[in-house]
């Protein structure tokens, strides 16, 4: 009977943490809108109700040991059986509590930085509208349920991306975004129908289970794997599909900071951890996402290098520190990603948010402009961006020292040095790229002090309070979440390790990876905070490394080269030359048919009688004869 009450009470709070922003979204799309005030409370109780129960069931399954799912059938096609419903573990519950935490977070910053917005109770309509389908993702029990939520999530990006849809900057980095992320969709969609026609079941306990080697080929499920991936390569923009993120910091900032710490984004690298034991069956697969992650890394990190803007240098770092989890997990560690995962929800969130602060104030996202009009006078997001940057590169004892340190102790177990070296490489990169920001803010050139940007608006001191209150929030969840590190690693896999969780202990490999932050705090110091320098960085001595970098390795132009040449070159041609020929042409050719058919007969319709009767008279004559002869 208690077991009975209990499964009762979980699913009640699931249904609970689930439908209240559903219910937001709604009331405020469609009776609240020409209330701001309403619409903003509406918003922000619905994700309080959403996180107090996400942190219950939390608690109330913390040492879970097996997993709750309830499901009803949804489709039944043949022998094929697809379910609806939620499942609670340990991933997922994770997962559910970080989306509406930092939900419910961004939604009361929203109240300062969003005030006097025309579209106001728009914005809030739209975050809960993203919230609801984030953590309906989280809990699907299926794939295919998944997979409407993933798509969900994707629409509600679009919304928010292109939000301020009347500057046309916005509207192509929402489509742009929107394209880009279907690219990958179409391959997820294709490995799920591929799951569906050779095992028969999208079920993600029965995908995880041992079951899958036993009724599926090792190709079969290297093929999934990869198609699979296809989309996690989308939605977290990875390579090849990694420059839609930085162009979609075309919405406001509190949007970036959803986006890029708890919700869209981080569906990929959440997706990888849900089928972790699906995706380690293949070891081909898993080499090859290992690959993607590490060049995503790498070629991001060099991107956020050169740019002046702050808030496309934290999207770059957003696509490398994803390619960074994913460099975890294909090495072997569950735990290794997804506390990355976790704790990188919570310095990002915080970097953007911080960077909000600025921009709300002096309507410019050049880092150099916003050292030039004084940034660093603003003591909160300066101290708690500080502390934000630091988690970033990894320096102890903040959070991002032990996600990375748990990374690259995975790294470092595998038997090909070259993963572990390209971390140390990334380390380096990222210490490097985000105090430069850092140091230019905190040390703007004497020469340029003084100099304001252009202010855009002058924020009442109760907006400041209540953008302040989430910084501070994050900020002390940034200092204190590595310190449980074991006890996350207890949380989600259990007493034990699961199978292919890489293990032992690398000390060289801590002392080198402090060596490599320290290295690039000093030579951004050195070059962006030392009195008397210059400003530069080493990559800008070498004019066309620095281009390269700021042109992001070509790619959108090579996107932009194959659009010219495939869709608008080839493409459009033969489809203009169908509709010229094929269709206009067959159009026309049947018109002139008619119109020669019509005249022939007009021809026996003279409307001379003797004419008419001769026509008769000869008919019948020939009908005689053929009858006579026949």
């Amino acid at each position: 009977m208690i077991a009975f009450l209990s499964e009762r009470a979980s699913f009640l709070l699931t249904a609970l943490a689930l439908l209240p922003p559903l219910f937001s979204f709604v009331i405020i799309f469609c009776f609240t809108r020409s209330h701001p005030r309403l619409s903003a409370g509406l918003s922000i109780g619905t994700g309080g109700a959403s996180l107090a129960c996400a942190m219950a069931l939390l608690a109330i399954h913390h040492h879970m040991e097996a997993p709750i799912q309830y499901a009803t059938t949804w489709l039944i096609s043949g022998h094929v059986r697809v379910p609806f419903g939620f499942l609670l573990d340990h991933t997922s519950l994770l997962m559910l509590t970080l989306v509406a935490l930092i939900s419910l977070l961004v939604q009361v910053y929203s109240i300062g930085y969003m005030a006097g917005d025309p579209g106001f109770s728009r914005y809030y309509s739209f975050l809960s509208l993203f919230a609801w389908a984030m953590m309906s993702l989280s809990l699907s029990s299926s794939l295919l349920q998944l997979y409407v939520f993933w798509e969900l999530v994707g629409l509600s990006s679009y919304l928010l991306i292109g939000f301020w849809y009347e500057k046309f900057g916005a509207t192509q980095a929402g489509k742009k975004a929107f394209v880009m992320t279907r690219l990958g969709d179409v391959s997820l969609f294709i490995g799920l129908a591929v799951l569906l026609s050779r095992f028969g079941n999208l079920d993600i306990l029965a995908l995880n289970s041992a079951e899958v080697t036993t009724r599926l080929s090792p190709g079969v499920i290297t093929i999934s794997a990869l198609l699979l991936f296809g989309g996690i390569i989308g939605k977290s923009a990875q390579f090849p599909l990694l420059t839609w993120l930085p162009d979609a910091m075309e919405g406001p900032t509190p949007v970036s900071a959803l986006l890029h710490s708890a919700t869209m984004v981080a569906a990929g690298v959440y997706l990888f951890a849900r089928l972790f034991p699906f995706f380690s069956h293949s070891q081909t697969a898993m080499t090859v996402f290992m690959a993607i992650g590490t060049c995503s890394m790498l070629m991001a990190s060099t991107m956020a290098m050169v740019n002046r803007d702050i808030k496309q240098v934290w999207a770059y770092s957003t696509i490398s520190q994803l390619g960074f989890m994913i460099m975890g997990l294909a090495a072997g560690s569950l735990y290794a990603g997804t506390f990355h995962l976790t704790t990188h929800a919570a310095f990002k969130a915080l970097l953007f948010l911080c960077s909000g602060v600025w921009i709300h104030r002096f309507g410019t996202n050049d880092m150099f402009e916003i050292a030039k009009a004084g940034g660093r006078k603003f003591k909160t997001p300066m101290i708690t961006m500080i502390i934000a940057a630091g988690a970033l590169a990894g320096v102890p004892p903040l959070s991002g020292f032990f996600s990375k340190e748990a990374i690259m102790t995975a790294l470092a177990g595998l038997h090909n040095p070259l993963w572990p070296a390209a971390g140390l490489l990334g380390v380096f990169l990222t210490a490097y790229y985000a105090f430069r920001l850092i140091f230019v803010i905190l040390f703007p050139r004497e020469e340029d002090t003084g100099k304001s940007a252009r202010s855009r608006a002058e924020h009442s001191s109760a907006g400041s309070r209540i953008m302040a209150w989430p910084l501070i929030i994050l900020a002390g969840i940034t200092l204190a979440l590595g310190f449980f590190g074991h006890d996350f690693k207890e949380f989600l896999l259990g007493k034990g390790q699961v199978p292919g969780e890489a293990g032992g202990h690398f000390a060289w490999i801590a002392y080198g990876s402090v060596a490599f932050v320290l290295f690039g705090v000093v030579l951004a110091w050195a070059e962006f905070g030392r009195k008397g320098s210059s400003q530069q960085g080493f990559v800008e001595r070498f004019p066309a490394l620095h281009v390269f970098f700021l042109e992001r390795w070509y790619i959108d132009r090579f996107y932009r080269a194959t659009v010219r040449l495939v869709i608008d070159g080839t493409l459009s041609r033969l489809s203009l030359l169908s509709e010229s020929r094929v269709i206009n042409g067959g159009i026309d050719g049947f018109s002139r048919g008619t119109i020669g058919a019509g005249r022939i007969v007009s021809l026996l319709q003279s409307g001379i009688l003797r004419y008419n009767l001769m026509v008769v008279f000869a008919v019948l004559v020939l009908l005689l004869i053929f009858v006579l002869t026949g």
